[in-house]
């Protein structure tokens, strides 16, 4: 369970990233997050693992403060929950199955994670997460010798082999094909509700947003002024979210966000 309590965001150059935001993210939840560039979106997904300092407030998960850890604790908690980004963050140069182990990194002291020593447990679970995924079959391949959406099923596996019970997608489909963006989504899906991971992510497709997430979120200037099913997301919603009637989107197009 993630909690947001009062939660605030102020950057050093005044803008508000995130402006009192009150909620609470169950268990097993799969949430997409919508709003117009510079809503607040990431600043909300970053600040859930700490990347991004809040300003106010506090953010608490399981009832353990992220705000308040130190950094031994910070870094317990960073264990169970993966990130998943547009640009993959990959080591380009290393095999699929080294850029999956990495996601054990967090399990280990500084001199084991520096010389790469990894467990039988390890491989296992490496082999058992690109599975899942479709990709066992480039365990040995370079990552920069795959496509596109390959290389986000890669880090969508480091996020499994990391056991992860949150995974943040930082819009993980911006860059894809549209049957690529499917894949991608249907595998987060699958992981949601086979899996009972909390899935949250920022996505530019409202369309999709409605199809694959179970709540939605709408921020507009750091604050969260829509949180409901997709069925509750009208069109009056949406006007209200990006400031404009923004129509039916094509599949797998985007708005700006």
């Amino acid at each position: 369970m993630i909690t947001f309590e009062h939660v605030s965001k102020t950057y050093g150059n005044g803008v508000k990233g995130l402006d009192q935001v009150d909620l609470t993210i169950g268990d097993g939840e799969f949430v997409a997050v919508i709003g117009l560039s510079g809503a607040g979106k990431s600043t909300f997904l970053r600040a859930i693992n700490r990347l991004h300092d809040i300003t106010e407030g506090d953010i608490r998960i399981n009832g353990v403060s992220v705000t308040g850890a130190g950094k031994k604790q910070l870094r317990v908690i960073r264990r169970h929950i993966g990130m998943i980004s547009q640009t993959f963050n990959l080591v380009k140069r290393s095999t699929v199955q080294k850029n999956v182990l990495s996601g054990r990194l967090g399990y280990y002291p500084t001199w084991k994670s520096i010389l790469g020593i990894f467990s039988k447990e390890d491989y296992r679970l490496a082999s058992e997460a690109l599975e899942k995924v479709g990709l066992l079959d480039k365990l040995h391949s370079r990552s920069d010798e795959l496509s596109g959406g390959q290389q986000q099923r890669v880090s969508i596996a480091r996020t499994l082999v990391q056991q992860a019970d949150i995974i943040l997608a930082d819009e993980p489909v911006a860059s894809l094909d549209p049957v690529t963006t499917r894949k991608i989504l249907e595998d987060l899906r699958q992981i949601n509700r086979n899996m009972n991971k909390t899935v949250i992510i920022n996505i530019h497709s409202v369309e999709l947003a409605k199809e694959f997430a179970g709540r939605i979120l709408g921020f507009q200037g750091g604050r969260v002024i829509f949180d409901g099913t997709p069925e509750e997301l009208t069109a009056g919603e949406l006007k209200r979210i990006y400031g404009r009637d923004i129509g039916k989107e094509k599949e797998g197009a985007g708005d700006e966000a």
